[in-house]
């Protein structure tokens, strides 16, 4: 990718872009254009039938977030009179006319895929069945089941003078019925909330896999909640609440202050009301009034609500509809030293490609510092760990065993603040000192710190992580573990540590970047010399690998360096409002975007440095940040370089290299801020059979850094830039 000899001036008449919607893709368009692709998922033929269920399952989940955070954010700003502009220059009004029509169109495709996947699951046998439609056996047992097992957690709530409306929480779901009463004379209305501790959807016993949603049974045997009165009609609902918890500076104790917040946002004001399209008039007007809509968005829906759950479906165990099973490896080069994880990174950095590699090499990184009697300290960031986290019992192990340690919990992860808050009390009675950091200030960086007594002296053991402490999502997130005993960069996570739990603004830092601090002037100044390199008419180029693109500084940097002939190369998984390929701006970057079986999550950029891409000589990082100005400037962040030959190699030539290659899950980007799936194509315009896919790829081939002496070099098919085939 050699720059051009000299730089064309912009010609006069060509584009200015002055308007910042000529510039920017709105982010929360663009996110919504994310999800569209998620949904996509579920109607890829290519893939098993309950896979394709599960994606619309995380559609529908991605889409109550949205809607719980962002839409919420919105009206909040509305309400207060905020008229604080997105990146594209609209209003908070304009932004949530453009985002309402959008989700409406949303919701109708996900409804149409429910019910193109329900016809196609019939045909596997397995049924998401109305009652009606099940012979007299099954709704027998459906009653039975009704009486025993729903009938005692349901409380019927009348509505009138004497029983104010009740309180339905944040996702709760309901059935408003309007009864009649001949003697004595009494109409009224009752509702029932579905209880949480039921099953979203029962399963019929049978060899054939029938499931009945719950509110369905509810609706079905209402007479048997309801003796004595006729129905007159019924309404199912779904409620969504504003979910967002602001931080007040002046707050004395943040775990109080988050106890309480978790309990409001449960109350938070209506945002989404969903009906059915069958509601009782009557019932829709009370609940419209009671939830006070005008300022909410109501979804009507002749299909299913909570389409989240599901997920609960694809638990069905059919193997021939779901994705061959895939276990993760173990690298070779720790099981050379005997499963001595401190062997193996004192022997020579490595790097953990999860899923791919399994998640336990960061577990027993911590188990062996817990045990291990040399080991003195740990210090660790937590920011989500997951219900059963062997991280929170391997730290609690090492407290227990005497060692010093020190957990970094973050209290603001977002839907993660209540366990969070719980594993913060676990650690503490277990004896480790419990920081939970900045007051305005999120610790997103991933960093592990063990102090070791050795022979020559104390040696520091550090693991840099793209992705969470959290073992579920090790298993479906796209993540790097980094693990060295570099002294300098064991040097700098002591000063980032220190800079969280005491506010000691780290100096002589000398090789990682921090955010708030210097991260972003970091990049900036990477990005400036591949500018000067092509202006210069040296080979430039960027290659770069995020979730998500919002910071306008950022984006207009990059720009900056299109501009001047440098080629950027972007796999920006989620949210991007930078326009590509636009002339006379952004005509040398090109954004894809990969959605597949596992979720793309690791943070990568990778400079030229004078070289063509890829080469040794770029300058290669990972980092906890995303392009966001949340994480550039009101983040904790790290950026951390990869020199290691192996790493390096693996990083570059092996994980970006794969992901730039990727034509089976990837969409492009186009300048108009819309997507299109990438597909190759033979000669005759039709599918390609040998198209690449980055994720069997990884499957199927060892890292390079963790292969061992026992896996000879090329038994890792190597890449290329300009062919797709395997070198």
């Amino acid at each position: 990718m050699n720059a051009p000899e000299t730089i064309a001036p912009k010609p006069e008449s060509g584009p200015t872009y002055d308007s910042p919607a000529e510039r920017y893709v709105n982010r929360e368009l663009s996110w919504l254009s994310f999800n569209r692709r998620v949904l996509a998922e579920s109607e890829n033929a290519r893939y098993p039938l309950l896979e394709r269920l599960r994606f619309l399952s995380i559609s529908a989940s991605n889409l109550d977030e949205f809607t719980m955070v962002r839409i919420a954010g919105l009206e909040g700003q509305m309400q207060r009179g905020i008229e604080t502009t997105g990146i594209d220059g609209r209003s908070p009004r304009q932004q949530l006319d453009a985002i309402r029509e959008q989700v409406l169109a949303v919701e109708d495709r996900q409804q149409a895929s429910l019910e193109t996947l329900r016809d196609l699951l019939r045909g596997e046998g397995i049924l998401i069945a109305d009652i009606a439609e099940l012979d007299a056996e099954q709704q027998a047992w459906l009653e039975t089941y009704f009486t025993t097992d729903i009938l005692p957690l349901i409380t019927p709530q009348a509505i009138d003078p004497a029983h104010p409306f009740p309180f339905v929480q944040n996702m709760g779901m309901g059935a408003l019925f309007r009864l009649k009463r001949a003697k004595p004379k009494l109409d009224l209305m009752e509702m029932v909330l579905i209880p949480g501790a039921a099953p979203r959807f029962v399963r019929v016993p049978g060899e054939q896999a029938v499931y009945v949603a719950i509110e369905k049974l509810i609706v079905h045997f209402a007479r048997e909640i309801f003796p004595g009165f006729k129905i007159l009609g019924d309404g199912l609902f779904r409620m969504l609440r504003d979910s967002d918890i602001e931080v007040e500076e002046e707050a004395e104790d943040l775990v109080r202050y988050y106890r309480t917040a978790i309990q409001r946002r449960r109350r938070g004001r209506a945002v989404l009301l969903e009906l059915d399209d069958d509601c009782d008039p009557q019932a829709e007007l009370l609940l419209r009034e009671e939830f006070n809509v005008d300022s909410a968005m109501v979804v009507k829906t002749g299909g299913m609500l909570g389409l989240r759950d599901l997920k609960a479906i694809c638990r069905e165990p059919r193997p021939d509809l779901k994705f061959p099973p895939f276990s993760p490896r173990f690298p070779e080069r720790i099981l050379e030293h005997d499963g001595d994880c401190f062997s193996a990174i004192k022997a020579k950095d490595i790097v953990v490609h999860h899923p791919y590699e399994s998640f336990e090499v960061v577990v027993d990184f911590l188990r062996q510092a817990a045990t291990d009697p040399n080991v003195v300290s740990i210090k660790q960031t937590l920011y989500r760990a997951g219900d059963q986290s062997p991280v929170i019992a391997a730290l609690i192990d090492a407290a227990h065993n005497g060692k010093a340690v020190t957990a970094v919990v973050e209290l603001k992860a977002r839907f993660d603040e209540e366990r969070n808050i719980r594993w913060a009390s676990e650690l503490e009675r277990a004896g480790v000192q419990v920081i939970y950091g900045f007051m305005e200030l999120k610790t997103h960086a991933k960093v592990s710190l063990v102090v070791r007594r050795e022979e020559d002296g104390y040696r520091t053991y550090c693991h840099f992580g793209t992705g969470n402490y959290h073992p579920i999502n090790a298993k479906i997130y796209t993540d790097l573990s980094f693990f060295t005993a570099d002294p300098a960069l064991g040097r700098d996570a002591g000063k980032l540590f220190n800079y969280v739990t005491g506010y000691v603004e780290p100096t002589g830092v000398e090789k990682i970047a921090v955010s708030p601090l210097d991260l972003k002037t970091r990049l900036f100044a990477l990005i400036d010399r591949e500018i000067a390199h092509a202006r210069a008419g040296k080979p430039a180029g960027i290659w770069v690998k995020l979730n998500s693109i919002t910071n306008m500084p950022m984006i207009d940097k990059l720009y900056e360096a299109s501009q001047a002939g440098v080629e950027i190369r972007m796999v920006v998984r989620g949210i991007c409002s930078l326009r590509a390929g636009l002339p006379g701006l952004s005509e040398n970057i090109q954004v894809k975007s990969i959605i597949g079986r596992f979720l793309e999550h690791s943070r990568i950029w990778c400079f030229a440095n004078g070289k063509d891409l890829p080469s040794r000589q770029a300058e290669v990082f990972i980092t906890s940040a995303d392009a966001m100005s949340r994480n550039l400037d009101r983040r904790v962040e790290v950026l951390v370089p990869i020199t290691n030959k192996t790493v390096h190699d693996q990083v570059l030539g092996q994980v970006m290299l794969a992901n730039m290659l990727d034509t089976e899950q990837s969409w492009e980007l186009h300048p108009n801020g819309q997507y299109e799936r990438m597909r190759e194509t033979d000669g005759d315009g039709g599918e390609d059979a040998a198209g690449f896919n980055c994720h069997q790829y990884f499957m199927s081939n060892p890292s390079l850094s963790g292969r061992g002496a026992a896996l000879e070099a090329d038994a890792v098919p190597r890449l290329k830039l300009k062919d797709q085939d395997k070198a």
